[in-house]
Parts: C-alpha cells; structure tokens; sequence
C-alpha cells in the first residue's frame, strides 16, 4: 500500500514525486515509456514564462507567478540550468503596441515586477539583430531559460533519493475504487494507493476515464521547432517573442542554456498524440514569422527540426482538481504553456491537496541537494586532475561535437532512474546533440550501453519502444 500513486513522469510529474518526498510518505511514480522525459517535457521551447500573458484570476497566472520565484532556489538545490535571461515581446504597428499594454496590465494585476514598454531603438539597443521595423516591445526582466530534460532528471533523482519508487515501462490499464483508496493495474503489476495524483500529460483524459471521470477532453496541439548551430547562438540574449494571437504566444527566438538557438513553435491541433511529424509548411511558417523579428536569422545553420506536442484543452487554464468520482483522486489536466515554468508552483498546489486528505510529517532526513553530472569540458584543470584520479573513464572523448566523455555517459547510465536508450542519453549529457546529431558517437554511445546494462546491442532502444536501432548480427560480425 503506497500514501501516494502518480502516474506521469514528465517534469510534473516529477515535480509532484519530488515534493512529496520531502515528507514521511510512501510514493509511486509510473511511466508508461521505457524513461522518464518522454512525452510533452522532451519537445518545448524551455522557456521559464515571466508571468505577464497567463489571463489574471486563473490557475495560470498565479501558478506561473509563485513558478518563476521559485526558479533559483530550486534550480541552486538541484543543480539544473536555469538563466533568468528576460524577454521581449515585438509590436510593429499600433495593433501591436495595444496589445503590449494589455500584456503588461495583464502582468501587473498577476504582481509580475520588472516589465517596461521599450521604444524600437532601445529594444535594438538590448538585441542589435532586431528588425528595423519594430516600434516597441515590451520587456520582462523575470522571464528565462532552463533545460526541460536535466530540470526534470534532476528532480527525479533527487525525489528517489528520498524514497520515491519509479517503475517505467508500466502503462496504467484500469483503476479501480476501493474503500480507503485505489488500486492500478498497470502491465502485470497491481499497485494500491491511499491516493492517486494523474500527471499523465496528453493521456490525462484517458486516466480520467478510467477513474470514472468523463469531463476531459485533451486536444492534443503539434508545434514545430528549429535548433540553430552553437556557432550563431549569440545572435539573440533575451526570449524575443511576436504578438500573441489566439493560436497561442506564437513563434519565438530564443537563446538555450546549452548555446544554441531555438526557434518556433507552430500550433496545430492534430488527432493523434504521439503524431510529431514535422511538415514543410510548419517549418516554412517557423521561418517565416521568425525572420520577421529577427531578419538576420541563420536559417542554414539548422542542426535539427522536431515537434512536440502538447495537451490542449477547451478554456484558457489548467484544470488541477479532485475527482468527482473519488476524492482521493487528482487530476492535472491541460497543462500546456506555461507548464514548465509554473511546474513547481503546481507540486506546490497538489502537496497542499495530499495534506487535506492524508496526514503529512516533515522528513527530518530529507536531502535537499542534488549534485549533477560534471561536464568534464568545464572544469579547471585542478578538477579534471582531481575527478580523472578517481574515474579514469574520463579521459575518453565520445562525443567530439559536444566534447562528452565516457564518464559522462557511464554516471547518466547508473544515476537514480538513469538511462537506458539513446536519446536518455542524449538529453542527460548532450552526446548527439551537436553538428553532427550523432553520426559520430551515436555507435559508441551504444556500445557503453550495452556493456553497462548489461544487454545485447540489439536490444538497446533509440528512444520509446519498438524503436531497436539494431536487427540483429549480420555474419557475425557485429559485437
């Protein structure tokens, strides 16, 4: 009998497990993929919303507020990237300019400090490769940048640290009521819980469903992006975003923690959840709307074009409530834009629920700090004598784009809830991530896994499953 089931592992879910943990509780996440970070939290714009755009009096806009205080503290603990970088919002015309004093009326109500109304010139001044065209824009000085994917293995490792239990690989298949709670079936494990907390992304509705709740509808929403060259990533500093339209905050520019540039996305609804097509017309309008703010935009720089996608609803804001089937039942449903950056703020919201319903005592235990995975590249010298000493493995360069290390690798493997495919390796420490996208280190970063796991080649996935990069040995020759 588990205090707490949550199903959904993505930076929500996450998040939910993470806080728990700080209390004497007994917590279960499950993951339907084979790792974490494989749904709506591997494709975003990783972007930390300054608050000024969620509409005032909803979840949204206090949720994303209480995120973004919560951002530096929890980003030092946990030792994940985060830069508080600021952002811009470009009017070209009066139409515009109305719509940036709506925003910032909108972000002062919300209590958002920091914005101010720039003219053309002085946004130029702040961002030199800005159109000419551009009138005004309005500044946030809250708004940043962090990494969805270390974010989110930071927090699940630190939350299994302090005693919470992952199981991947475990897709819930019924929910059943019981007396003092709930019991899960999920793959040939049954798990029961004195509560049940539904972080399950853009299959939200279907566990709703499945716990007797018929209100939700998921609208599952595509967005197209671009990833720029490290080389042109200090074209732009500050998240520089268009007017918003109904569709959405519409395409970006913006700087990543890692150097590079991310541009877009589309929004488009689609009928499939895991449909991450990317399509000619989705990246012709990313081009389109970005080189409007941006002219200068290295195009041909492009590393990589992916999609995400995200979990929609009809309204404008995030439904985080009890079941009305069984109070000891959670929903977090619609939590697209912005998620990520009230993400904390929303663990904060459910532990204060699990407390109303189950009693919570602090864990005098708890470990509050999580030291990441050194990236041997950034170290003084004095460090890569100190941490080579200990761990020979780092002398060898794998990934030469991204100057990653067998080291590396080999702790993103054998971490709390590490990695067993090669895009949870990729995500964790970056190898693949460069100008080549892997065609150099991707065979070698397999090669570690293999002999880590402890797993013939060919059962080692590329990312979710059914996605074997190997169909077997070919004369023996394959080892």
């Amino acid at each position: 009998m588990y205090d707490v089931i949550i199903v959904g592992a993505g930076v929500i879910g996450t998040a939910v497990a993470r806080e728990l943990s700080k209390y004497q509780s007994k917590t279960a996440l499950l993951e339907k993929n084979p790792e974490v970070c494989q749904g709506t939290t591997k494709a975003n714009s990783a972007i930390v919303h300054g608050g000024y755009d969620a509409l005032h009096g909803t979840l949204k806009g206090r949720l994303n507020r209480r995120g973004v205080e919560l951002y530096p503290g929890l980003s030092k603990a946990l030792n994940f990237p985060y830069q508080q970088c600021g952002s811009m919002v470009l009017a070209f015309n009066d139409e515009d300019e109305k719509k940036l004093e709506a925003l910032m009326e909108n972000g002062r109500k919300n209590g958002v400090e920091g914005m101010e109304i720039l003219s053309g010139e002085d946004a130029r001044k702040k961002e030199p490769a800005l159109s000419k065209e551009i009138t005004k824009a309005l500044y946030a000085k809250n708004a940043g940048i962090t990494c969805p994917f270390n974010m989110t293995y930071a927090l699940l490792e630190n939350a299994m640290e302090n005693g919470v239990e992952l199981f991947v690989n475990t897709e819930v298949d019924d929910i059943e009521h019981l007396t003092d709670g709930v019991r899960v079936k999920a793959t040939k494990r049954v798990f029961e819980g004195k509560m049940l907390i539904n972080c399950a992304g853009v299959y939200s509705d279907k566990i709703a469903r499945m716990a007797g709740d018929e209100d939700y509808t998921i609208t599952p929403n595509r967005g197209e992006y671009r990833i720029l060259d490290r080389k042109v990533g200090d074209l732009v500093s500050h998240v520089i975003f268009q007017t918003p339209t109904p569709d959405g905050k519409g395409v970006l520019v913006a700087p990543t923690v890692h150097g590079n540039i991310i541009v877009g996305p589309t929004s488009e609804s689609v009928d499939n959840p895991e449909d991450t097509r990317t399509t000619k017309e989705g990246i012709r309008k990313v081009d389109r709307s970005a080189t409007k703010g941006v002219p200068g935009l290295p195009i041909k720089e492009s590393i990589r074009i992916f999609s995400g996608i995200r979990a929609s609803v009809e309204g404008s804001d995030f439904m985080i409530e009890p079941s009305k089937a069984n109070k000891k039942i959670f929903h977090l449903v619609g939590i697209d834009s912005p998620g990520l950056a009230s993400a904390p703020a929303i663990a904060e919201e459910v532990r204060k629920w699990v407390e109303e319903t189950i009693p919570l005592k602090k864990k005098e235990s708890f470990i509050e700090e999580r030291r990441a995975i050194p990236h041997f590249e950034e170290l003084t010298n004095k460090e890569k004598e100190e941490i080579l000493k200990k761990n020979p493995h780092y002398k060898k360069i794998i990934c030469r784009c991204e100057m990653i290390t067998e080291g590396e690798i080999i702790e993103a493997i054998h971490r709390p809830g590490g990695a067993t495919t090669l895009d949870g390796i990729k995500r964790r420490v970056r190898p693949g991530s460069g100008r080549c996208q892997g065609g150099f280190c991707g065979p070698r970063v397999l090669e570690i896994l293999a002999r880590e796991l402890k797993l013939p080649m060919e059962e080692i996935l590329k990312d979710g499953p059914h996605s074997k990069l190997l169909a077997g040995k070919l004369k023996g020759a394959l080892q």
